[in-house]
């Protein structure tokens, strides 16, 4: 056990939560591999899909400004719906599932381990977020967990050997697949990067491919955390991958495609999307053609019932531990610098705005900026830094937002998101007080607001509203699940 590991552990109420979370897995995940074989004949037995996920970043229910995407509870019901129209599928998730924050989010990790593990995954590569706690964290979780990772190119400086397995070989009906996940050499190793090395994904993959066709797979699936060119590069230089998942921070396309015979998925990240890899095998089980579809888990597909308890048990559970962060942040900084609004510069909230600017204030006060708070709240997402940065005012900046207390006076993008500190109010007039694009992008971003377009979002926020309103995008819809149309 690492000693982040114990210091995560340390205090009750981690412990119980964890605790929760070990047993629930003990006893409801088996692995796929460890069913009995089924007498059931196997549907349409000369096709398997291979559904993925890559940079999931700690995202465990729907997430999103204007479309709430993603969620455990989604992809299970997307899972169930494929799975009803193909008996032979296999659930992979490329790495890159550890959160993004610091140790806080520690139990975060570890809730992510889990639900891979329960959502029957065949395989899980690893990717730098998995690192940035420590090699011991990483191994405590997934000891517990049971979580299938595999790394083949991931070595233990001191001893020369692979930290994890270099690949998985599942059956999914009548088909023998062989999983394996490889890591950029220029990927940043965390705290162990004095420990660990990453030797030669080539070298690895021939290696593993080779291993992997002589212990019987006749399907071979490579889940690259080394980004987009990388991994075309590799399935480029090796034989007989048949499918690619390309992770760490690839550009999101719906569409994969095909390099040299490999079939390709660049599948989003924070589990807003799910690939869908659909190979057509042959008489002895290997593939002869395929194709990739990546979509988008949005408002219209359901949420499974128990993914959904469960998510939003522990998901209460860490938002009770958020605010007695906040709390105990605010306090903190407040005896290190005494009260906050006597710094020379400082956040003084919409209502000092509006004291001279009424109408603007006024006008502000109708639009989806003075709601973004209660929206938070609405979704209990109101302790979560990553939402707060966005939803409120001048968070964790001095005079800013702090905690919920703070919601009357800073909640809302109010004024001084946009125009700056209000105590900077006189210098104004010296430079151009325009907002800019660049400014709404830092939170109107492509993850977060993908349908954003500056000139059409803008008017809806002017302070003297246009008579005529340009009309805001239509929220574009998932494409229907694959089935009979294959």
């Amino acid at each position: 056990m690492s000693k982040q590991y114990n210091a995560f552990c340390s205090s009750r109420r981690t412990f119980a939560l964890l605790a929760g979370i070990l047993i629930a897995a003990v006893f409801s995940w088996v692995p796929a591999e460890r069913l009995g074989a089924s007498t059931t004949p196997i549907k349409r037995p000369d096709q398997i899909v291979i559904l993925s996920t890559t940079d999931v970043k700690g995202k465990t229910s729907p997430c999103g400004c204007h479309i709430p995407k993603g969620g455990f509870s989604r992809r299970a019901a997307f899972a169930d719906s494929l799975r009803s129209e193909y008996a032979q599928m296999v659930i992979v998730d490329c790495g890159g599932w550890f959160p993004e924050g610091d140790e806080e989010y520690m139990e975060v990790a570890a809730f992510q381990a889990d639900e891979l593990a329960r959502s029957g995954a065949d395989a899980v590569g690893i990717g730098s977020r998995e690192l940035r706690y420590g090699l011991g964290f990483l191994r405590a979780v997934l000891a517990h967990s049971h979580a299938p990772a595999v790394s083949a190119n991931l070595v233990d400086r001191t001893t020369g050997r692979l930290v994890l397995p270099p690949y998985r070989i599942v059956k999914a009906g009548g088909v023998t697949v062989g999983i394996f996940s490889l890591l950029s050499e220029h990927m940043d190793r965390g705290p162990a990067r004095d420990s660990l090395t990453i030797t030669d994904p080539l070298d690895a993959a021939h290696r593993a491919v080779g291993e992997m066709r002589a212990r019987g797979a006749t399907v071979i699936v490579l889940l690259a955390n080394t980004g987009k060119v990388d991994a075309e590069d590799l399935v480029t230089s090796i034989d007989g991958v048949d499918a690619l998942v390309a992770g760490w921070n690839v550009p999101l396309l719906q569409r994969g495609r095909t390099v040299k015979g490999t079939v390709t998925n660049y599948g989003g990240e924070q589990g807003y999307y799910v690939g869908v890899t659909h190979l057509v095998l042959g008489p002895d089980l290997r593939v002869t053609s395929g194709d990739n579809m990546t979509y988008v888990l949005g408002p219209e597909i359901p949420e499974k019932t128990e993914v959904l308890a469960r998510v939003k048990a522990f998901e209460d559970a860490f938002d009770d531990h958020q605010r007695e962060r906040q709390k105990e942040r605010a306090a903190a900084a407040a005896a290190a610098a005494g009260e906050t609004n006597e710094t020379p510069s400082h956040y003084v909230g919409a209502e000092v705005c509006g004291r001279c600017h009424a109408k603007q204030y006024a006008q502000w006060q109708g639009t989806a900026h003075a709601r973004s708070w209660r929206s938070l709240v609405d979704q209990k997402k109101e302790s979560l830094p990553e939402c707060l940065t966005c939803h409120v005012t001048g968070y964790q900046k001095p005079g800013g937002f702090a905690t919920a207390a703070d919601a009357g006076r800073l909640g809302g993008v109010q004024c001084e998101s946009c125009h700056g500190m209000g105590t900077e109010h006189d210098s104004w007039p010296a430079r151009n007080t325009v907002v800019a694009e660049a400014t709404c992008r830092g939170c109107h971003d492509e993850a977060n607001s993908p349908e954003f377009k500056f000139d059409v979002f803008r008017p809806h926020v002017l302070h003297e509203t246009p008579a005529v309103l340009p009309p805001l995008p239509a929220r574009a819809k998932s494409p229907t699940i694959p089935g009979a149309n294959h």
